[in-house]
């Protein structure tokens, strides 16, 4: 049965199987924009890992880390209104540009705030770090010795392994200028460090005598320049960050990470990836964390950008849809399989329609599902605690539309707690207009006169008959009097709705109720 498993679940057993308990996932992002969909699989993979883990008993602790150390590069999309306050600290780090709005206390931090919400909401259990303050705390420093110290091949590994040639001056390190603040234009001129002593840089305590290195803040990127600045500091300054192919296997040893993924693109040959094995393997001479790749997340095609804006944020998708329905449309698919939202009505729809189905196949022998099933089982065993609605999601819908009064609406669905927990987002379809054409509507009974047929087949129908009786009894009016079922449906709509189209007819009829249909058209 094992190519009928969830990933998560061959994950979790490769993790017992490879790696010591207490185990350790790892994840990271860089806050530089609005979270999107992308943004969303770097901490709910890990958790499904995580939670697979502890099904089995086992103790794991997921760290999630934001990396704000990271260079401001570009104002996105959603700050754009705060353009001119930005542009003057581009090139600094994220965490000492200042919040625009004011809300948090940096730029940074500003959407760092919204991922900790989000993971709240996705009931994630991480540990979220900020980098700079592991850095502050020195976490970083004996491994920022250790790179320096073994400067050359630091280099040759990264250059091997990325196929690209690095500049004369490359550094394992990269300064924050002690003048305008700035880390993405500084380059080091020289250090006073002196290979040999590794084992004890490589545990992270660093050597009796500091290591200081000089440095000038004269580089031009495409978005900044530097200021022009020399100066000098010591490791334990802390005023530096290790470069990104260095950074990202660093902060597996300090963690002792079990297992950590990352996107395709990492993944590709020269990428960080390979970089990191080999510095893991051939430098560090540790051992290495099991890694996994994932497929990317499309937005109708195209790969999600935070600073261009393409892809809807997933602060939208949560108010137009549960966010458990996002969970499950994420960690369905295979884990290396793209996966494109669209997200239309009538694909969110879909989803929910799926959701429901995979909640009645959750709590089930695993064994006993075909691999779909099970796809579907563990999906939403992974996305939610219990289904927090029993109506479907069109029926709430279509009784507000009828009766736009939730406390009617709670009363004909039967299923108040689900009526309730879904009207903030009925709410989000109709303020946005996001509604499938059939359910845009408004009951107008009577505004275009229903044809004799029409008349005589509501007055066919009897109180308390369910949708399905109402369905089958249109079909069998119209096969019985020689009508086209679909001239038929078109003209009940129009005496309803005043449009050809509309949702299921037994469902509007049902809902509506058969006498108040008959009173409201005239139908003795």
């Amino acid at each position: 049965m094992s190519e009928h498993k969830h990933w998560s679940e061959w994950l979790a057993e490769r993790v017992i199987a490879e790696k010591k308990e207490p185990y350790v996932i790892t994840s990271g992002i860089t806050t530089s924009g609005p979270a999107h969909l992308g943004t969303l699989c770097e901490f709910l993979f890990p958790d499904s890992i995580r939670r697979e883990l502890e099904k089995r008993g086992k103790k794991v602790t997921f760290y999630f880390l934001a990396d704000i150390l990271d260079a401001f590069d570009s104002v996105p999309v959603a700050m754009e209104s705060h353009k001119s306050a930005l542009e003057p600290h581009l090139g600094k780090p994220l965490c000492d540009v200042p919040d625009p709005t004011g809300k948090g206390p940096s730029f940074g931090d500003h959407f760092l705030e919204e991922v900790k919400v989000l993971m709240q909401g996705f009931g994630v259990k991480a540990q979220v770090l900020r980098m700079n303050d592991l850095y502050s705390e020195g976490k970083f420093d004996g491994w920022a010795r250790f790179y320096l110290k073994n400067e050359a091949e630091a280099k040759r590994i990264v250059e091997e392994t990325s196929g690209k040639q690095e500049k004369k001056d490359w550094s394992p390190i990269m300064p924050i200028c002690a003048q305008c603040g700035r880390i993405a234009t500084t380059r080091v001129l020289e250090h006073n460090a002196v290979a040999g002593e590794v084992e004890k840089y490589a545990e992270g305590s660093g050597p009796t005598g500091d290591i200081t290195y000089f440095y000038a803040c004269d580089k031009d990127v495409k978005y900044t320049k530097g200021c022009g600045y020399r100066g000098s500091n010591a490791i334990a300054d802390h005023r530096y960050k290790i470069v990104w192919r260095l950074h990202w296997p660093t902060w597996k040893q300090i963690f002792q990470t079990s297992i950590e993924g990352a996107g395709m693109d990492h993944h590709t040959k020269g990428g960080s990836e390979d970089t990191c094995k080999e510095i893991t393997l051939k430098l560090m001479k540790a051992d290495y964390h099991i890694p996994f790749k994932y497929g990317f997340i499309l937005f109708q095609g195209k790969k999600y950008s935070k600073s261009k804006g393409i892809g809807m944020g997933v602060s939208d998708l949560v108010r137009l849809v549960p966010p458990e329905i996002i969970k499950y449309m994420l960690v369905k698919p295979d884990l290396e399989e793209n996966v494109d939202i669209n997200p239309t009505a009538e694909s969110m729809l879909k989803t929910m329609e799926d959701f429901q189905k995979a909640s009645e196949l959750a709590g089930k022998d695993r064994e006993a599902l075909n691999r779909h099933e099970r796809k579907m089982a563990i999906a939403y065993e992974l996305s939610a605690e219990k289904l927090n609605w029993k109506a479907g999601f069109l029926d709430v819908l279509l009784y507000y539309q009828i009766y736009h009064d939730w406390e009617e609406v709670a009363k004909k669905t039967g299923d108040r707690e689900g009526a309730m927990y879904l009207r903030p987002h009925i709410e989000e379809w109709i303020a946005r207009d996001f509604m499938p054409d059939d359910y845009r509507f408004k009951y107008q009974p009577g505004a275009i006169k229903p044809g004799d047929a029409a008349i005589r087949l509501v007055a066919s129908l009897s109180d308390g008959m369910d949708a399905l009786a109402i369905h089958n009894a249109v079909f069998e009016f119209a096969k019985a009097n020689g009508i086209e079922p679909k001239k038929l449906f078109a003209d009940l709509y129009q005496a309803l709705l005043g449009k050809e189209r509309g949702p299921r007819l037994g469902k509007l009829i049902a809902a509506l109720g058969v006498s108040r249909v008959k009173k409201d058209l005239g139908v003795a």
